[in-house]
């Protein structure tokens, strides 16, 4: 099938390689303009626009994806395939191919359309989530499904490694799907809707009033970012790893070894990263602070 492509992040990538390696035709890939690191830094590619020029195909980077609706159109492509992309679509794009677009989305919808599906589902305590292959309608995340598959989420799993199961999951379903398009009618979405909103540091900040079980699924949530985090002596401290136990103890203190109470329970921290240092095993950071038993979130 001849396809045009629009994704941007690393975890786009997968999806398009598959493509290419199944035998589809990529006649254009879309992404998102090259972007500073830092200040001074030099813009860098996406990694679907690196992954593109790697594999010899043509690629695009408009500011806004209208600027490329007469090139989609004239492409040949007769489908186009969004992983990622990182903007809502014109109808006159959606238009612009005889079968439309479909979307890989990273849950299973209705439950969870938006910015953030895997850290919403694991901050939720969900037990499953999954990927869709969806048609692309105008609203967010509200098109009918061809396909779908389900995944458990482990009790320990991060959203970080949660996310690479969903990716290979979801590149995979992907070109089992494609020969069915136009021949089938995808189902419309069933069940109550919820909204996956864009992640804020501010709402990674541990309140340690919270429960541990609630606090263990933010750290889960938080990995690999934004990070869940505290302060020590004035200092920012991120989480990166930590489970829930019994305990219990004033809120933010440490009752023993690297347990802290909460508001029920206690978090167990297992890998920490003080500001302006690399992650270090919890025990190490205790080790290092002289002796003394910090309190934290003050």
């Amino acid at each position: 099938m001849r396809l045009v492509f629009l994704g941007t992040p690393a975890d786009a990538v997968p999806a398009l390689r598959a493509l290419v390696g199944a035998g589809h035709d990529v006649a254009l890939v879309v992404s998102q303009p090259d972007r500073r690191r830092g200040r001074r830094g030099a813009p860098v590619a996406s990694p679907v626009k690196q992954a593109a020029l790697e594999l010899g195909l043509p690629v695009r980077t408009p500011d806004r994806a209208r600027e490329v609706i007469d090139e989609v159109a004239a492409s040949g492509a007769t489908l186009g395939v969004v992983v990622a992309f990182g903007q809502l679509l014109p109808s006159a794009l959606l238009e612009a191919l005889p079968l439309g677009f479909v979307n890989v989305h990273f849950s299973l919808l209705p439950r969870w359309r938006g910015a953030a599906p895997v850290e919403r589902a694991v901050l939720a305590g969900d037990r499953e989530t999954g990927v869709c292959i969806m048609a692309v309608e105008e609203g967010l995340d509200t098109g009918p499904v061809y396909a779908a598959r389900t995944l458990a989420i482990g009790p320990e799993e991060t959203a970080g490694e949660l996310r690479a199961r969903l990716v290979e999951a979801g590149a995979a379903l992907l070109v089992e799907t494609l020969p069915d398009i136009g021949r089938i009618e995808p189902a419309p979405q069933e069940g109550e809707a919820t909204y996956a909103e864009k992640l804020t540091a501010d709402e990674f900040r541990i309140d340690w009033s919270q429960p541990a079980g609630a606090l263990a699924r933010l750290v889960r949530a938080g990995n690999p970012r934004p990070g869940a985090w505290t302060t020590s002596d004035g200092q920012r401290l991120k989480v990166w790893r930590a489970r829930a136990e019994p305990g219990g103890g004033a809120p933010g203190t440490l009752v023993d070894e690297a347990r802290v109470a909460t508001g029920d329970g206690v978090l167990v921290l297992v890998e920490v990263q003080p500001e302006g240092r690399r992650a270090m095993a919890a025990s190490a950071w205790l080790a290092g602070q002289r002796g003394s038993r910090p309190v934290l979130g003050g």
